[in-house]
């Protein structure tokens, strides 16, 4: 059990909540609001597009001991990061 992989976790599934459920964008840092079409789906978009897996699976590597996961976790959240990116800019950007 990895605890340091567990509280990361568990802040990414409280930011998940304050961006996708409370709707506050101005957790995101480095987007321009006036790009912007629908702040509202930005939020449920950012937060249960990418904050709200990667918490899932960081809690979750902290529990189970996952072959070579220093190595594995790194590619998983740059493959989320980009679908969650790629989707941004073409459902959501102006």
């Amino acid at each position: 059990m990895q605890v340091e992989l567990m509280a990361i976790g568990a802040v990414m599934l409280l930011v998940s909540y304050m961006v996708g459920v409370r709707k506050q964008t101005w957790l995101l840092a480095g987007f321009n609001e006036r790009n912007i079409k629908n702040k509202e789906a930005l939020g449920t978009a950012a937060g249960a597009g990418f904050f709200l897996p990667l918490g899932l699976l960081l809690m979750t590597a902290g529990l189970i001991e996952i072959p070579q996961e220093t190595r594995v976790l790194p590619y998983v959240i740059l493959l989320l990061l980009l679908i969650v990116y790629v989707y941004i800019r073409r459902k959501l950007m102006k």
